[in-house]
């Protein structure tokens, strides 16, 4: 299975991704992997930690975004699930916290669910990154997944990344991955069914004017612009957002209040799984439609309301 692409998501979200490759790790590497807190370990996962943010968590959930959730009850509780969900909101990506705190009143803190977290937070935020690990995130590689599935655990992908964070507002009410079609073939080679999530509401926390990364590379290329933490930020976006007013870049923002819906969507299972269903390209791309429609069936029905 290719690794690069199976997420991309924001860079402050505790469950977002982007993957990294393959390549037999470099001995630095090898060393980071050993360290606790960089995202390589199931264990570094703390339900006490996870306790202590959870009144913060709840207030924000009842009082300043005021939640409305349905369709937990497709969850289903004797099997792992890849849970595939659309980024909105910018860095905040309010939405995927409160998504987190339905699991955790449903289900408790102690069962365990992981999701794949962009590589650069370790880099660039590492004492946010150590508590969006104590809470589950991990390394956005396929063996972090491969693993939280071998030990009965569900995970959490974010396939559209900062594209999808900062989509423009006037796209706000649509699914978009970018094309990545990693998360379909980690879950036919797990043989594990797809829950989808969406939401309305967390895109209008900031308001996206339009995402400019191409010109901005163009200016970068040339010399006249040069990348924050010296790295690529894959997009950059023109939005409004606490507390910088106008924005240029993939900033940090604190989210405006408002109202959030967020729906769990029935199962979806696949006819065939297993490597050859991973080899055959058409069926990758069949699968890979059937979620995106299926998730914009239930976006635009929650949206209507």
């Amino acid at each position: 299975m290719q690794a690069k692409h199976l997420t991309s998501c924001s860079l402050t979200a505790p469950f977002s991704a982007t993957a990294q490759t393959t390549h037999p790790a470099s001995p630095k590497i090898q060393r980071v992997q050993q360290e606790p807190y960089q995202g390589w370990s199931l264990s570094d996962r703390d339900p006490d930690v996870i306790r202590n943010i959870l009144p913060l968590t709840e207030w924000l959930y009842h009082h300043y975004f005021q939640v409305q959730t349905e369709g937990w009850e497709h969850t289903p509780t004797d099997q792992p699930i890849l849970f595939v969900g659309s980024h909105n909101g910018g860095l905040a990506s309010p939405d995927l916290h409160m998504i987190m705190v339905d699991w955790f009143r449903r289900f408790g803190v102690e069962r365990p669910v992981y999701g794949l977290m962009h590589p650069k937070v370790w880099d660039i935020f590492p004492q946010l990154a150590k508590t969006a690990t104590q809470m589950g995130a991990v390394q956005a590689h396929p063996k972090m997944a491969i693993a939280a599935f071998q030990k009965g655990a569900s995970v959490l992908v974010f396939p559209g990344g900062a594209q999808d964070a900062f989509r423009p507002n006037h796209q706000r009410h649509r699914i978009f991955f970018n094309g990545r079609k990693g998360f379909i073939k980690l879950a036919l080679r797990q043989h594990v069914p797809i829950v989808p999530l969406v939401s309305t509401g967390a895109h209008d926390t900031l308001f996206v004017i339009d995402n400019c990364y191409q010109q901005a590379r163009q200016l970068h290329d040339w010399g006249l612009l040069p990348w924050m933490f010296d790295r690529d930020p894959e997009v950059f976006p023109i939005f409004f957002g606490w507390p910088w007013g106008l924005a240029l870049g993939p900033l940090p923002n604190l989210p405006w209040p408002s109202p959030i819906r967020t729906r769990v969507c029935s199962p979806i299972v696949f006819e065939r799984y297993g490597r050859e269903a991973i080899r055959d390209n058409a069926y990758v791309d069949q699968c890979y439609n059937i979620v995106v429609e299926q998730m914009q069936m239930a976006l635009n029905e929650l949206v209507s309301r």
